[in-house]
Order: C-alpha cells, then sequence, then structure tokens
C-alpha cells in the first residue's frame, strides 16, 4: 500500500536509518539504525510528518474509521439529498448554498487524515490516493463556497453551481472502504494470536522423581514429560516410555491419528488420544514446531509485496502536472488579458476542477466494494480490495488435500469377504466390537452399519492395542479388527486377502483385517474419499490456464490416488508444515503466482506465503484468518469463482480508469483557453464541474454492473463430477 510505502520513505530519510519495512496488516514498522547517529526520538517524528502516529504498546489506533464513517453518512446522505432537489428550497438560494455548507463540513472533519496526509505526501513529493482525494474534494469545496460568495453578492444563477454532495459522498465512501481494511486487518492479527493460544500452558515434568506441575515456559531440555490421554503435549521431544495415538491434525492436517511409541517424536500442541506416554523435552520456546509455524506466518506476511494501484502510481505524475498546468494557464491568462485576475481565476478553477481526480479516487474503491459485496453472496468472502486485485494474476493453484481436495474425515469405502462370509455379518460384527471406540476408522466402520440399518451387539472383553487394533468378544467369538500385523501375530492366515489387501492400497484406501473365531473373515477398506465437486473444480481450472498442485503430509501411494481421481497432474508428498511454505516460496521464485487453498492450521504458514491464500470455510478459524479469501460453501468450485471474479473486477477498474483519465486529459487543454486562442468559447467553471461529476457517477454506474456480471453465471458453472 502507498501508506505504507509513504512511512517507510519518512523513515528512510533519517539519518543513520539504514533500512525499513512497514508490515502493514500487523501495523508494525522494523528498521535498522545507528544508534551514534541518531534515536527512536527522531525516527517518531519523522512518521508523524508524515501524518500518521506511532502508538505506544496498549494505546489504541485513534484512526477509528467506522466512527468516522458514520459521522461522514449521516451528514452526507441530507446533504446528497437537498443537492439533488433544490426545489425545495426554491426562491432562498442563499440558504440552500450556506446548509450545503454547514453539512459537508462535519464530513470534512470525519475525513481530515486524508487532508493531513495527503497535503503532506504533496509536500514531500510522493503523492498518494490521499492526495487525490484531498485535492478532488478542496477543489470541489472551493468552488463551491466562490459560488456560495457569488449568491450572496446577489449572482444567484451560481446556485446551481455547488458541489458540496460531491465531496461529501467521497469521503464517505473511501470512509467506508477504510473501515473494511482495518476490520480484515484486525483479523489478520487474531490468527497469529489464536496459534499461540494453542498451546498448554503447563507442563507435567519429573524432576528428581517426583511429579510436578509447572508452567510451561519453565521446562528445559532434557526434562521428562507426562502426559495423559486427554492433555495436550507442551513441547517438542520424543518419547521414552509408553505407546498411544496421537491426534496431529492440527500440525499436519490429516484425520488419522499418529501411532506413537518409544523412539518416536511428538510436538506442542498436539493432542494424547489414548495411553499415557512420557517423553524427553528437547525443543522449547521458539524452538517448537508450533513457534516455527507462528514464526512463518508472521514472515510470510512482512514480506509480502504491496501492491502498487495503478491509480497510486498515475497518480504520481497526474496530480504534480494538473497543478502545475492550471497554474500555468492562470498566470499566462492573467498577463494575457492585462490583469484579470476574474479571467485568470476562472482558467485556474476549471482546470483543477475538470481535471479533479474524483473519479480517478472512486474507480477502484467503487469496484472493489461492489466486486467483494458481490463475492459474498455467491459464497467467496474476499477479506480486502489487495486480494481481489491479486486473484486475477494466478496461473498455480496449490491445494491441500486433507478437508480440502477431500472430505477430511475417513469413510467405508469396500468391504471385501472371505468365502462364506456375507458382508451385512462382517460388517455387523466389525461393528459390534468398535461401537465403544473413539479411534476416526472405528468410528466410519459404525457410521457405515448405521447406515445400511445393521442391529449392534454388545461387546465382551474389549482390548485396544495402540498400533494394531483391537480384539473384543461379540456373541461369544473372538473378533480381532486391525493391521496386518495384529492378526500374524495371532497367526491368522491373510493369504486368501493378500490380492485385495494390495490392490486397495494401491488405491489409497487403509485395508482394515476382520477375523472372526480365530478364521480370517475379510477387509474393510476406509480412506478419506474426494469432496463431489472437487474433479468439476480442477477441470475448470485447467481450462482457465491455471495449473494445480497437490500438496499434502499424507505417503505418495495415498496422495498419487486422489490426484488421479481428482484429475490433479502435480503432487507433492510427505510435505511437513515449513516445507508446504517453502514449496509456495519455489513457485514464486520461478516467476508464478501462487494462490494455496487449505483448511488447517498447518497450512497457515503456506496461506500467508501464497500471493493469495484461499481457506476452506468449514475449516480452521486460524487458516480462515490467516487466508486472503474464504470459500464459505467448501467448495472449491468456488476457486475458479474466485479468479474469475477478480478478473472481471479487474477489468472494469481498467475501464473506470481510462473513463476518469479521458474526461480529465481530453478537458484539461479545453479548460485551459487552448480553444479560445483560436476564438472558441472558454469553458465556465461550471461546465467544468458539470463534466467532472458526470465521469464519477458513470464510473459508480460502471462499478455496479459488477453485481450482476461479477460471478461466474450457473450456465457456466461446471457439473460435479467424480472422476
Amino acid at each position: 500500500m502507498v501508506c505504507a510505502r509513504t512511512v517507510e520513505n519518512s523513515i528512510k530519510k533519517v539519518a543513520g536509518v539504514e533500512s525499513a519495512s512497514v508490515n502493514f496488516a500487523t501495523e508494525k514498522a522494523s528498521f535498522f539504525y545507528d544508534p551514534d547517529m541518531t534515536r527512536l526520538p527522531a525516527i517518531r517524528k519523522a512518521v508523524e510528518k508524515a501524518g500518521y502516529k506511532v502508538l505506544d504498546d496498549g494505546d489504541a489506533n485513534d484512526a477509528n474509521f467506522k466512527a468516522r464513517f458514520i459521522v461522514s453518512a449521516v451528514f452526507s446522505l441530507p446533504l446528497l439529498y437537498i443537492a439533488m432537489a433544490p426545489n425545495i428550497m426554491s426562491g432562498r438560494p442563499l440558504a440552500h448554498a450556506l446548509i450545503q455548507l454547514l453539512l459537508v463540513l462535519p464530513v470534512i472533519a470525519a475525513g481530515y487524515k486524508f487532508y493531513t496526509v495527503g497535503y503532506m505526501s504533496i509536500w514531500r513529493r510522493s503523492p498518494n490516493m490521499d492526495s487525490l482525494i484531498a485535492i478532488g474534494t478542496t477543489a470541489a469545496v472551493l468552488y463551491s463556497v466562490y459560488n456560495t460568495w457569488q449568491v450572496a453578492g446577489g449572482h444567484f444563477e451560481a446556485a446551481g453551481s455547488l458541489y458540496f454532495e460531491t465531496a461529501g459522498m467521497i469521503i464517505t465512501l473511501v470512509l467506508l472502504g477504510k473501515t473494511l481494511e482495518a476490520a480484515s486487518k484486525e483479523k489478520a492479527n487474531g490468527a497469529i494470536k489464536k496459534l499461540f493460544a494453542l498451546a498448554p500452558k503447563t507442563a507435567l515434568i519429573i524432576r528428581n522423581g517426583v511429579e510436578k506441575e509447572i508452567p510451561v515456559e519453565e521446562v528445559e531440555v532434557g526434562d521428562i514429560i507426562i502426559v495423559k490421554p486427554g492433555a495436550k503435549i507442551p513441547v517438542d521431544g520424543t518419547v521414552t516410555e509408553g505407546h498411544t495415538a496421537v491426534d496431529e491434525s492440527m500440525l499436519t492436517g490429516e484425520s488419522m491419528p499418529a501411532d506413537k511409541n518409544a523412539g518416536d517424536p511428538v510436538y506442542a500442541a498436539t493432542l494424547n488420544m489414548a495411553g499415557m506416554i512420557k517423553f524427553k523435552a528437547e525443543k522449547i520456546g521458539s524452538g517448537t514446531a508450533l513457534a516455527q509455524i507462528i514464526r512463518l506466518v508472521e514472515d510470510a506476511q512482512g514480506s509480502k509485496a504491496p501492491i502498487a494501484k495503478l491509480a497510486d502510481v498515475v497518480s504520481g505524475y497526474f496530480v504534480p502536472a494538473v497543478c502545475l498546468i492550471a497554474l500555468l494557464a492562470g498566470t499566462a491568462w492573467f498577463f494575457g488579458t492585462g490583469g484579470d485576475v476574474k479571467f485568470a481565476l476562472n482558467v485556474f478553477i476549471s482546470v483543477i476542477v475538470i481535471a479533479c481526480p474524483c473519479a480517478l479516487g472512486l474507480a477502484t474503491p467503487t469496484a472493489i466494494i461492489v466486486g467483494t459485496g458481490a463475492g459474498a453472496e455467491n459464497g467467496v468472502l474476499i477479506k480486502s480490495g489487495e486480494a481481489l486485485e491479486s486473484a486475477h494474476k494466478i496461473n498455480v493453484v496449490v491445494l491441500d488435500k486433507t478437508g480440502t481436495v477431500t472430505e477430511g474425515k475417513p469413510v467405508v469405502t469396500d468391504v471385501i469377504t472371505a468365502d462364506g462370509v456375507r458382508q451385512d455379518e462382517l460388517l455387523s460384527m466389525a461393528a459390534s466390537a468398535e461401537k465403544g471406540s473413539e479411534h476416526p476408522l472405528g468410528r466410519a466402520v459404525v457410521a457405515k452399519a448405521d447406515e445400511k440399518g445393521l442391529k449392534l451387539q454388545d461387546a465382551g472383553a474389549f482390548t485396544s492395542m495402540t498400533g494394531l487394533g483391537i480384539e473384543a468378544e461379540i456373541d461369544g467369538l473372538a473378533v480381532l479388527i486391525g493391521n496386518r500385523r495384529l492378526l500374524e501375530q495371532n497367526n491368522i492366515p491373510l493369504a486368501a486377502l493378500q490380492a485385495e489387501a494390495e490392490r486397495l492400497s494401491e488405491e489409497g484406501k487403509t485395508p482394515v483385517f476382520v477375523a472372526i473365531g480365530g478364521n480370517p473373515a475379510g477387509i474393510i477398506a476406509v480412506a478419506d474419499v474426494i469432496k463431489p465437486t472437487s474433479g468439476a473444480a480442477i477441470e475448470s481450472l485447467h481450462k482457465m490456464g491455471v495449473e494445480t498442485v497437490m500438496i499434502t503430509g499424507d505417503n505418495s501411494k495415498t496422495a498419487n490416488a486422489i490426484a488421479e481421481q481428482a484429475g490433479i497432474s502435480r503432487v507433492l508428498s510427505e510435505v511437513m508444515p515449513e516445507d508446504k511454505a517453502n514449496e509456495v516460496k519455489r513457485l514464486q521464485a520461478g516467476g508464478y503466482h501462487v494462490a494455496m487453498v487449505g483448511d488447517g492450521i498447518n497450512d497457515a504458514p503456506a496461506l500467508a506465503q501464497a500471493d493469495i491464500g484461499v481457506a476452506i470455510g468449514s475449516g480452521t478459524d486460524i487458516a480462515m484468518e490467516s487466508a486472503d479469501i474464504v470459500l464459505i460453501r467448501s467448495d472449491l468450485l468456488d476457486v475458479p469463482k474466485a479468479i474469475s471474479l477478480s478478473k472481471r473486477t479487474i477489468r472494469n477498474i481498467k475501464q473506470n480508469l481510462f473513463w476518469a483519465f479521458g474526461y480529465n486529459v481530453a478537458g484539461i487543454p479545453v479548460a485551459a483557453g487552448v480553444l479560445h486562442l483560436f476564438g472558441g468559447p472558454l469553458l465556465s467553471p461550471m461546465i467544468a464541474a458539470a463534466a467532472m461529476s458526470f465521469s464519477s457517477v458513470f464510473v459508480v454506474t460502471n462499478a455496479l454492473r459488477l453485481r450482476k456480471k461479477a460471478v461466474m453465471p450457473d450456465k457456466e458453472r461446471p457439473m460435479a463430477n467424480n472422476k
């Protein structure tokens, strides 16, 4: 953002400052300086001279855009009504003008920042959008004040040349955009706060043979820590004793719990689901995997290049050029007419007014407001104007697997029976044994039995064996359910089921072996299946020329099977969270504009690193807050919709800018009196203001067309299919 660049430039100009970087998302500035050459008060003064305020810890930001927008709207709406309905003040032109003047003053006060920052930016030779707003509204107000003075002098026809409402509505619309931007930044900062909140506050350690609960900050490397079932793991380390299943979904995004035995690593903030374990602390504080994820999110947010809006770039040349032309034209006509101040003033005001960047100031924010509103109405929540502007450049979409391409929870896909065993019998016995299990695979089996309306029995002598499976007694028969190793340890022959087990594994499914009464009974295959619309979404992206890449922490066999079903050609499997962000960086280094689509905490660094982060609406709050776009319906079909919306919005913005500049550039020579030199008419400020006003109306009207055209029509929406 130009505001961030303005602050950066101001800090860099301080003697002794080597470099400066402003993170607009976190409202923080980072800089390196030589303490022998300057001090912090000098840097603070430079920021304040640029029109901004340095906040101390605990201070509230005085830029309360929401309150200022409300004040502005309260006064600008009646101002607009009075200006558009002059007959209500028929016969009282002076009162009509004075009431408008009184109404616009609170609006100007609400938008005072645009003037302090805008004119200060001009003074520092770096005009920005605030400069455009300041010059445009100032020109409209001063011209209207001049005409109010004319009305007071008896020139009642000047009452038709009041443009107070133009300035009022511009300030109101821009304050609305600032309000939405401030809310988006606050949510982005909330993501990091929630990451910190995931870690447990205390740890149960063994010191000198005694169990002791201490604050997690006091844990030291080498401490032996006890974690009971249902408790979170406080720091990173390696299991020394016990076995359990740990829910690492917050870290890896995978729905399947990870079995942990002696020698296996465990990570802070993951959840111990089954047995009690002891582990040795190896990474604490900022060294844990969770802390690294937090740092990656912060770094990615800070390293994002600010989007240079076209209007801001052009304004750097346009604003000073217009002021110079107006000054030169007014001066030339002053001397050319023998000192006619009124004639020269009319020329100066005409140039400023017709070149007033009111339409230019409205071109981008109006289209963005309409575009983001249209997206929200159609299931695509775009959290900032920057995201809406950037999405049209995306040519690579990186997709997380679990919960994004797939449903995110295991379901039964196949029931394979041994000779003499019926499917319903196998499923009923297995579900009866798993009825009390909390393991996701067990719940999937029970859900399948419920779906088929099978009657379940009570299990006796239930035993859970971590890393292997379960054993239970159903109707007097011993039932074993688990992996190959469990059945082999119980001398259950599996040769007849070998081929089916290998086939299921090749398809990315998890084969769960079942033995009843000491004999092999069959296999129940469980898998995380792809969502119904994933295939259609991938196909739609490919038709748009966007490459798709699936990234996952799962094994390559399962990942490749899912990718083949969805139509994704490129797969990155067995990738840890920090490597997800690195893969995005590699793509960006290759010149690609990358969108990352994910739903888990583990995706947060990659979502922040990507040019555009897209979160699944059903995912975690942290993923949604780290992202730029949220798919409210959790439908991947909304990814191509978001890109299409961005392309249409950018096209609309360019149309608006072309129209705004077209009016201004074409009108400047006329307003400067070029035609008058050859006997043509001199453009009056009233006509110049009318042209300026019409260009603003056109820009707003053109932006409103986005409401109907911004989103992919239903007839273009691809049909859902599973490949």
